[in-house]
Order: structure tokens, then C-alpha cells, then sequence
């Protein structure tokens, strides 16, 4: 799987993607604070940037070092740099502080099934009251979705998932495209924003 990651991180960018745009938004909304957010499966720090731009404090956890290796090599300020901090570790092992944020950007379906549910208790958790999960959930009709290591919902699984939080964005696409290396796909996918009471 390594060139097939590879090939991702030389494909995508580094714009946020809108789910935690909107999860900041809401923040901003309520007032600024020194932050603290949890980025899992980081990728290339696309989300990352943008939070330590904004002042947050950010731990970012991605399985593949070559992505760990990626977001530090980035010309980021001191300031920035000093905010930030990062960790190679698989969802299965991965462990963080409580934090006001836990944002998991096209990252948590590649969690493998039989370690979702606790990996997800342990999001929920560790979340301050109001705190957020921000990120994306696949749909049972997503063309991967025969894939025995990951991880996908049918609606009312994502719903029941997400019952214990107040629920501020549930968006469900279903669409044909393609990949961020150009693979044509068909999508089902939850756009997720969502608050600890």
C-alpha cells in the first residue's frame, strides 16, 4: 500500500476540507480560546495547517510515517511549529489527550471494523462538552465498500453512531467521480460535524 499512499500524498493539496471549516466556524462563534485538537489519519496536514493558522494547538496522528514525515517537512512558522505535535500510530493504538476538537478528515473508514466502535468510543471521550467531531463517515453503498478492512455505515448506522452527540451537519452524498489520484468511483459518503453536550 505504500506507493498507493504515496501517490495520494503527491495528488492532494493542502485546502481543509469543509466539514472543518464548518466545526471552526462554529467555534468561532462561541468565542475565542487557546484550543486543542486532535487531527486522526493527518494525511499530508492539509486540516492541520489551517488549524495552527487559526492559533489552535494540534496533535496530528496519521499510520503512515511518510505522511508524518510530509507535514513536518511543510514551511510552517515558528510559532506554528511550535504548536504542533505528531505521532505515528495506527487508529487501533492510537491515543490522545481530551481535547476540544477531534477532526478525522476521509481517515476513520480506513479504521478496520472489529477496532471501529472502541476507536470511536475513545473519540467521543476523549471530546470536552462542547467539544467536536468533525470529519467523514463512508456510506454501505461506496464502491469500496467490499473491503474487508474498512470500515463503512448504512444511514441509520451513521445516525445511531452519532446519537449521543448533537448532530450540527450530517450530509449524505452519493455520486459518481474520482479519487484524488484520478480513479474514477462511486461515492457514498457522510459529511459529519458534530457536538458533545
Amino acid at each position: 500500500m505504500g506507493s498507493d499512499w504515496t501517490k495520494y500524498y503527491e495528488a492532494v493539496g493542502l485546502e481543509p476540507r469543509t466539514t472543518l471549516l464548518e466545526a471552526l466556524r462554529r467555534f468561532d462563534e462561541e468565542g475565542s480560546r487557546k484550543r486543542f485538537a486532535v487531527d486522526l489519519g493527518c494525511g499530508t496536514g492539509g486540516d492541520t495547517v489551517e488549524l495552527l493558522r487559526r492559533g489552535w494547538q494540534v496533535l496530528a496522528v496519521d499510520g503512515q510515517a511518510e505522511a508524518i514525515d510530509r507535514l513536518r517537512a511543510l514551511e510552517l512558522a515558528e510559532d506554528e511549529r511550535g504548536r504542533l505535535e505528531t505521532r505515528v500510530s495506527q487508529f487501533q493504538t492510537a491515543e490522545w489527550p481530551p481535547a476540544d476538537l477531534v477532526n478525522a478528515s476521509f481517515a476513520l473508514p480506513f479504521c478496520p471494523p472489529g477496532d471501529f466502535p472502541e476507536v470511536w468510543e475513545r473519540i467521543e471521550q476523549s471530546l470536552h462538552p462542547g467539544g467536536r467531531f468533525s470529519g467523514h463517515l463512508f456510506g454501505d453503498r461506496d464502491e469500496w465498500s467490499d473491503e474487508d478492512d474498512m470500515t463503512f455505515q448504512t444511514r441509520a448506522g451513521a445516525a445511531a453512531l452519532l446519537s449521543r452527540l448533537e448532530v450540527e451537519l450530517f450530509d449524505e452524498v452519493e455520486e459518481d467521480g474520482s479519487t484524488a489520484v484520478g480513479e474514477q468511483k462511486h461515492w457514498h459518503l457522510f459529511h459529519v460535524v458534530a457536538r458533545r453536550r
